[in-house]
């Protein structure tokens, strides 16, 4: 298994954390009647992510925030590893955007500005030059 494709999993993984952080928070922030509801506008009166005090709130935008990134990064693996374009570049550029997601999350919780934007490009800018180094190099 390529550094990219590890890499890769350990995102999944670090996805499947921040789910059980965010549903754990919501729950007991709003309880489980709402959190296991269709969450309808009309019966919640506002959207869940709405309802959360700041905290919670940050871990749910947290959450989904990675899912957009993971998207990215998946794609920047698919062309690095299937174009057969791996190296010790995009392997560091893996491990790099590994690592700006775990810290994003605390940067996120404790609303620390700017660190968590500064952080959030770190690991964009890593997925970039992934997909740049597997067109380029």
């Amino acid at each position: 298994m390529t550094p990219e494709l590890k890499v890769l999993a350990f995102a999944g993984l670090l996805q499947c954390v921040q789910f059980a952080l965010m549903s754990i928070s919501a729950n007991i922030d709003v309880g489980p009647k709402r959190t296991m509801s269709p969450r309808d506008v009309d019966r919640l009166g506002k959207p869940l992510s709405e309802l959360l005090s700041p905290k919670p709130a940050r871990l749910y935008r947290a959450f989904n925030n990675h899912f957009e990134g993971l998207i990215m990064f998946t794609l920047a693996v698919v062309v690095v590893v299937l174009g057969d374009r791996t190296s010790t570049l995009t392997a560091a550029c893996a491990w790099t955007y590994l690592g700006a997601r775990i810290l994003y999350v605390p940067a996120y919780y404790f609303g620390l500005s700017p660190w968590r934007s500064l952080i959030w490009f770190v690991g964009f800018g890593a997925t970039v030059l992934m997909l740049l180094s597997g067109l380029l190099l």
